[in-house]
């Protein structure tokens, strides 16, 4: 787990450039969202970490899929 954490973070920070305060926020977030996963059976690395991008873009508004375009139909 520690390790995708640690992944998740050098890759988000690597593509949204934040604030110290910033970062140590984020990690306190996605570290209780994949502790979260992993508790329910999640042991996949990859998976934890592509899970916790996505938590943190669509935390931050970056991953928006109506902006995407996406309508779901």
């Amino acid at each position: 787990m520690q390790a995708a954490i640690d992944r998740i973070m050098e890759t988000y920070n690597l593509m949204m450039g934040r604030s110290a305060s910033a970062t140590e926020d984020a990690r306190a977030k996605v570290t209780d969202y994949v502790r979260t996963l992993f508790e329910a059976g999640e042991r996949d690395t990859h998976r934890l970490t592509v899970c916790g991008l996505t938590y943190l873009r669509e935390l931050d508004g970056s991953n928006d899929p109506v902006k995407a375009g996406y309508t779901g139909l």
